[in-house]
């Protein structure tokens, strides 16, 4: 967290919070009532001070102001490049992962993954990234037959995903259960009685 914020924090702690106003969407990009943020520098801030609370809640730290994210889909947009023949993940706030604990195929047809990080969605721009490091039981790269049975449901051949020198199974996930499973809120509202500011 900027150190800016943190001390907007300390001088004025009782700033009502915002709901409704900024979205996370599957790419990624950040919006206000729908219009989408440009601003690398905006991007850099609001990325930089982009928490959870305890009650899975995402939401910018803007100064003394909790702002809290409607979230498209999942908390963390995660791209995807291939170093030194190696996937690398990276959030949509630039920061990498260094292990990735699950890798779920989705049934929206999308690759959802769970690292140190949160759980987030790969961008479907860097799914390739991600299918070019799958390998069989054995380590041996998938053939394209089985990527294609794979991405179509059939999941009798044990894929895994090569990350940081560590083998992560490929599991399932309904799309309309991941809030649930991984305790976060897409679409924070304020407690009953309180400012809908």
């Amino acid at each position: 967290m900027d150190e800016v914020v943190i001390r907007s924090l300390a001088k004025w702690p009782n700033v009502p919070a915002v709901f409704g106003w900024l979205g996370l969407d599957r790419r990624g990009n950040w919006s206000i009532k729908g219009d989408r943020i440009a601003n690398p520098l905006m991007i850099g801030f609001i990325g930089r001070n982009y928490a959870a609370d305890l009650e899975g809640r995402w939401f910018f730290q803007n100064g003394p102001q909790r702002v809290y994210v409607t979230l498209e889909y999942t908390p963390y947009i995660y791209s995807a490049e291939v170093v030194r023949k190696m996937p690398v993940l990276t959030t949509h706030t630039e920061v990498t992962a260094t292990q990735v604990r699950e890798v779920m195929l989705d049934d929206r047809g999308g690759i959802v993954v769970r690292t140190e990080l949160g759980v987030g969605e790969v961008r479907g721009a860097d799914l390739a990234a991600i299918v070019a490091s799958l390998v069989g039981t054995t380590g041996e790269p998938l053939e394209d037959a089985d990527v294609e049975r794979l991405l179509a449901g059939d999941h009798e051949k044990r894929v895994f995903l090569d990350y940081a020198n560590r083998r992560v199974p490929i599991g399932t996930a309904r799309a309309a259960d991941l809030a649930k499973r991984f305790a976060f809120d897409p679409d924070p509202h304020p407690p009953n009685g309180a400012p809908d500011c």
